[in-house]
């Protein structure tokens, strides 16, 4: 985060905003005066630019933070909770993680009754404890049975005494095998008081503090409905959106983190726009129970329909050319490829047989299953194109370099391709999810539309695509043709998001299964 945007998150830490969300879905277990559902609120930790330009229908807001903002934000809480409750830092800490930091609820149940919070928390009634070691005299124990003069115990306010190094290793145990931080209790026997930071403190190394509290940072994400960590390998940083679980099959929440990563924060599942998460959940299990038929349609070789020699597609686009006959046709459809770019283009659409083709069972069951192969083999196709075009990315440093010695064109002047690269894949990637959505939609006079849409966007995705296998020698002379493909290409994504996101939102979509019960 920038200094500015870190001020931002700093000055929206207020009473009434931030991270104080009531966590509507999960009740504290303090008893009965805890489980009201008070709604979650948004955190409100950044300003919203009221200049900047209105959202598209797709999109949602949210922010992105890392392990210092968090951490700074914990600790505000827990000195104001603290200076209310008169309870010192470490055990109000522990308070507010019992309560998954809701602290107005915190205050409410202990000013009702401290003494059912303290126990439930882990903190019970014992007075306070110096958290320090001591040598016992006559003391044996427990774990490894040492008694030798001058050993050094400890023991939290419960009483439990075990030698500092048998304690040592307990924590080390829980924290760097177990990654346990937050809920680590006294080693005692049934006891179910919990250690705290000032015991850690004085106890383990300090590499295993670094790893305690980043796995208390992490619980405190984990505890948070609107808070989740970007599932990106090796990110650090957490994602902020204010999009409900009930609002799931209305909304897809896209974010990208800072990263780089873009996924959606209902599911933590790459970026699905413009399918619901329910949709998506079930379109991938139906692909992994129809696994072999999925294995049979993802095959990478077909024959030529015209001399049926056997072709490897070895490319993203779909503009296919036969070696031996020259027969020039789609990869999807297997249909002419000069009837692609007419009215006639029609390979997105699929055809429903009358009633009358499916008069028994088995007639039925071949069409349902030709009917999900039209899709899949669409939806397959479309995750093998963009790891194809993928590859080309990967290789665009190398064109762009070549581009600059041949052409003489400076490092600015050749990102167009970098820019293209980077749309060609990302339209394929909605392409792919069209599919899925499209499987499960009713038609109706909506969905003509939204073909319409699917088609248009396909068909200058295959421009692009094609323009991408050109010679590096050409590609100069492209320029300007490819950055219009792009913007063009960009453009369509953006009104098949848009009006996909708006028929969500209002209800409009019909689908052939119940999607509030998927």
């Amino acid at each position: 985060m920038s200094a500015d945007s870190e001020d931002e998150f700093m000055s929206g830490m207020s009473s009434e905003g931030g991270f104080e969300d009531g966590n509507e879905s999960d009740s504290v277990s303090f008893g009965e005066e805890f489980e009201d559902d008070e709604p979650a609120l948004d955190f409100g930790l950044h300003d919203k630019d009221i200049t900047s330009a209105p959202k598209k229908p797709y999109e949602v807001d949210f922010d992105v933070f890392g392990p210092r903002d968090i951490q700074k934000y914990q600790d505000k809480q827990i000195d104001e909770v603290g200076a209310i409750l008169g309870q010192p830092p470490e055990s109000t800490a522990i308070l507010l993680r019992h309560a998954r930091w809701n602290k107005e609820r915190l205050i409410e149940g202990y000013m009702d009754h401290p003494e059912d919070v303290l126990e439930k928390a882990g903190l019970g009634l014992a007075g306070a404890v110096p958290a320090k070691t001591m040598v016992v005299d006559g003391f044996v124990c427990d774990i490894c049975c040492e008694d030798e003069p001058g050993l050094e115990t400890y023991a939290m306010k419960c009483g439990h005494r075990y030698c500092a190094e048998c304690y040592r290793h307990y924590l080390s145990q829980k924290i760097r095998e177990e990654g346990e931080a937050a809920r680590i209790q006294c080693p005692g026997d049934g006891c179910s008081r919990i250690v705290d930071s000032k015991t850690l403190e004085l106890l383990v190394e300090d590499d295993l503090k670094d790893r305690y509290h980043e796995l208390l940072t992490r619980t405190y994400v984990d505890d948070k409905d609107n808070l989740k960590w970007c599932p990106a390998p090796n990110c650090i940083y957490a994602v902020e959106c204010g999009v409900k679980k009930r609002d799931l099959n209305r909304i897809v929440p896209t974010v990208r983190c800072d990263c780089g990563h873009y996924f959606c924060f209902g599911c933590t599942l790459n970026d699905h726009l413009p399918t619901p998460c329910a949709l998506v959940k079930m379109w991938l299990k139906k692909c992994e129970d129809d696994s072999e038929t999925a294995n049979w349609i993802s095959a990478n070789t077909k024959e030529c329909p015209r001399c049926n020699s056997t072709i490897e597609k070895n490319g993203g686009c779909n503009h296919m050319t036969c070696r031996k006959c020259k027969n020039e046709f789609c990869w999807i459809c297997m249909g002419v490829w000069s009837e692609h770019g007419t009215s006639w283009y029609n390979c997105n659409r699929y055809e429903e047989k009358s009633g009358s083709d499916a008069r028994d069972a088995q007639a039925k069951s071949r069409q349902s299953l030709e009917r999900y192969l039209h899709y899949y083999n669409r939806y397959a196709n479309h995750e093998q194109s963009a790891k194809l075009d993928k590859d080309i990315y990967l290789k665009t440093e190398k064109k762009m370099t070549n581009l600059q010695s041949s052409s003489g064109m400076s490092w600015i002047e050749v990102q167009f391709l970098d820019t293209a690269s980077q749309a060609l894949q990302q339209c394929r990637q909605t392409l792919k999810w069209t599919y899925a959505f499209a499987y499960y939609l009713a038609r109706n006079n909506l969905t003509e539309i939204f073909e319409d849409n699917q088609k248009d966007l396909e068909m200058a995705v295959e421009n692009l695509s094609e323009m991408f296998e050109k010679p590096t020698s050409e590609l100069a002379a492209l320029k300007v043709d490819m950055m219009d493909k792009t913007s063009y290409c960009n453009k369509r994504r953006i009104i098949l998001l848009s009006d996909t996101a708006e028929n969500l939102k209002n209800g409009s979509w019909k689908f052939n299964i119940d999607i509030n019960t998927a």
